[in-house]
């Protein structure tokens, strides 16, 4: 396993840590997470590292890549882990960058960065109370993370049960619907959380994800939306990459985290 290009090899002066986390175990429809962080770092080779909208060099900005913290089959154990994990890189002043894995991971990150706001660009509103049984898994996340925040933004969002939909009417969550991203202009208040689950994209654009729906975000409206959120954010992933095509979904997941530490650290 190769490290994220451009990264640096010293922890300590890093700004920010790329850490792996290959959880594969509730996903509903076509599993394959597990090989997200290799493929993500594996398809970002060809990036450029230069950014002309904010003239940074990626090479520049103190990206550590921590490698992957091995998951195993009990959900519960492997989030504690990453979540303790995550923390240590947050208490050393490095902005975690959680390459999954499964959307599951994300309830890792958000704990362990305590933020106002969760905001993830996602297809599914992820607000089950518990999917097949599972309290843990990837359609629960938003839920969990409403045990730690005080609003969650979902952005994309084009599915989910009656009543997920009737819980995401409540005032603490924000659903914007893919018509509505073009206009959709964030409001900052406190420290956010951005998660990129990369089904929020169309399958067109991203079909190596789990559970793919259609009529989703082209990757222009992703970018936007993660340049606005990043300036605010403490914490970041993308998720939900498995191995189901040709490099596509990967490259846009590398280039959506290239993107986040650029409006980061030109923010």
């Amino acid at each position: 396993m190769g490290s994220f290009p451009g990264t640096i090899d010293d922890a300590e002066a890093a700004a920010y840590a790329v850490v792996g986390a290959p959880l594969d175990v509730s996903t509903s429809f076509r599993p394959g997470t597990r090989f997200g962080p290799d493929r993500l770092r594996r398809f970002a080779r060809p990036l450029d590292e230069y950014d002309r909208r904010t003239g940074l060099h990626f090479s520049d900005l103190g990206v550590f890549d921590a490698g992957d913290l091995a998951a195993w089959d009990d959900a519960e154990e492997y989030l504690t882990f990453l979540e303790g994990d995550v923390r240590d890189h947050v208490d050393a002043g490095r902005v975690p960058l959680v390459v999954g894995g499964e959307h599951t991971v994300t309830v890792a990150g958000v704990r362990a960065t305590a933020p106002d706001v969760y905001v993830s660009l996602d297809a599914h509103l992820d607000l089950y109370e518990a999917y097949a049984g599972n309290e843990l898994s990837h359609a629960t996340v938003t839920r969990h993370a409403l045990d730690i925040v005080d609003e969650a933004v979902l952005v994309g969002a084009r599915t989910g049960s009656e009543a997920e939909w009737n819980r995401a009417a409540a005032a603490d969550v924000t659903v914007v619907e893919p018509e509505r991203v073009d206009e959709w202009t964030p409001s900052f208040d406190g420290e956010f959380y951005l998660s990129v689950d990369i089904d929020a994209a169309d399958p067109g654009f991203a079909p190596a994800t789990g559970t793919p729906a259609p009529f989703g975000l082209t990757p222009r409206e992703m970018r936007r939306v993660v340049r606005a959120v990043a300036p605010h954010a403490v914490g970041f992933d993308v998720v939900e990459v498995n191995d189901r095509d040709d490099g596509q979904t990967a490259t846009l997941g590398a280039k959506l985290l290239q993107e986040f530490v650029f409006s980061h650290a030109d923010g």
